[in-house]
């Protein structure tokens, strides 16, 4: 039985098309008012997976659980507990929006006054009360995302299922729709698939990464930085000679680099030197007392920075390719028929 907290179970999730295993042997959870985000290179398995918690694709093996059902054995009452806003949102032109909500609330088993209202409250969630009467056909890019995001929420399901939803918009847009995700946080469950890796930082709460059909990474993205970033990155504002720079960050740790960046301000005065040193000390407080003791130099500004989740998910794939053998490669690539299997202890 599923813990009532749980909203998403994945269990040894395999998906073949031909000879290509899009979805090789996943896992996961997700709990009750949690934002995930689902990341991986085109090809990756993404919208497959995606479209096998809908159930719009049958697995070829394992089980996916929707709020304790069994989305291929109870799919009406998976889908039930499921708002879904597939990649490029397909939508008729031809309707008001309101009427759109309406005809998708009566598809989704509500009626009358009930119904009503919770168009009523969607159309303001996203901001669509004053375009609640305009065809949708001549709607921007913006808002017919909105239309979808109002659509996947209107039945007020357990678990939100969005595919690229901040694709082709403007950075307006980008951040309307984000802020939007983010007020959800608490209430549904939601998988977000992006490849805008700063709005999947921004907004969710925990990352799982995916390459050639295999979980590489899951976590917080602090989780991940600590476990695929291993340097940490200062940038000093310093003014002086370069020599003294090197000299008083000369033996800071076993491994750094130290880099003059292009000046800022007035040429020969302020300038920016990057200082890259391992991730398993802080060394913020000796690198501003090196450089303030030094003589000749001035420090006016030290700042950290964090890798960014690009950065994560470029090593966590680049990571999970180079542990694969060549014959596995050749096998992701579907330049092989079939996986290697053992039968008894043999190759089959």
């Amino acid at each position: 039985m599923t813990d009532q907290e749980t909203t998403i179970e994945v269990e040894n999730l395999y998906r073949r098309f031909g000879r290509i295993v899009a979805v090789n042997n996943i896992s996961f959870t997700v709990r009750r008012g949690e934002i995930v985000g689902f990341l991986g290179p085109n090809g990756a398995g993404k919208s497959t997976t995606m479209r096998i918690l809908t159930g719009y694709v049958p697995a070829t093996s394992g089980i996916v659980r929707i709020c304790g059902h069994p989305v291929a054995s109870e799919p009406v009452e998976a889908r039930r507990r499921i708002g879904y806003m597939p990649e490029n949102n397909p939508l008729p032109v031809d309707l008001r929006v309101r009427d759109y909500l309406h005809w998708r609330g009566r598809l989704k088993e509500w009626r009358g006054r009930k119904l009503r209202e919770r168009i009523n409250t969607v159309l303001e969630i996203c901001d669509l009360t004053r375009a609640q009467n305009r065809i949708i056909g001549k709607l921007s890019k913006g808002f017919r995302q909105r239309v979808g995001i109002a659509d996947a929420i209107l039945a007020e399901p357990d678990v939100i299922i969005m595919d690229e939803p901040t694709i082709g918009l403007d950075p307006h847009q980008i951040i309307m729709i984000r802020d939007l995700i983010a007020s959800l946080r608490g209430r549904m469950s939601v998988i977000i698939s992006s490849h805008i890796l700063p709005e999947i930082e921004a907004t969710c709460d925990r990352v799982i990464i995916i390459n050639h059909g295999r979980i590489v990474a899951a976590g917080t993205p602090g989780e991940l930085r600590h476990e695929f970033v291993d340097r940490t990155t200062y940038i000093a504002e310093v003014a002086g000679s370069w020599e003294q720079v090197e000299k008083a960050l000369g033996d800071l740790a076993s491994h750094r680099e130290i880099t003059r960046l292009p000046d800022i301000g007035t040429p020969g005065e302020f300038y920016n030197v990057q200082i890259e040193v391992p991730a398993d000390h802080d060394y913020g407080e000796e690198i501003l007392s090196r450089l303030t003791a030094a003589e000749g130099l001035r420090v006016r500004l030290l700042s950290r920075r964090q890798p960014s989740l690009e950065e994560v998910f470029l090593a966590a794939t680049r990571r999970s390719w180079e542990t694969v053998t060549p014959r596995k490669k050749r096998e992701l690539e579907g330049r092989l028929p079939y996986p290697e299997r053992t039968v008894k202890g043999r190759k089959r």
